[in-house]
């Protein structure tokens, strides 16, 4: 059985509405230039701040793809 190989890239997500949205925005829109994207792991979680309100969440990520050979 062979095995297989992986990149691992870091994104990051934004969101008007939840760190949830925001990752979600990451790993859709990575997904559609990037094939086979396995694993996405949540690293870090912050806000904007403007005027003293929260504008907007966001996600860091690492995303892992199978690798493919040229």
């Amino acid at each position: 059985m062979a095995g297989s190989t992986y990149k691992i890239i870091e994104l990051v997500g934004t969101s008007d509405k939840s760190w949830e949205e925001a990752a979600k925005t990451a790993v859709e829109t990575a997904g559609g230039s990037l094939r086979d994207l396995r694993v996405a792991e949540i690293t870090k979680l912050d806000v904007t701040i403007e005027n003293g309100k929260v504008r907007r969440y966001r996600a860091r990520l690492n995303v892992s793809f199978k690798y493919q050979k040229e």
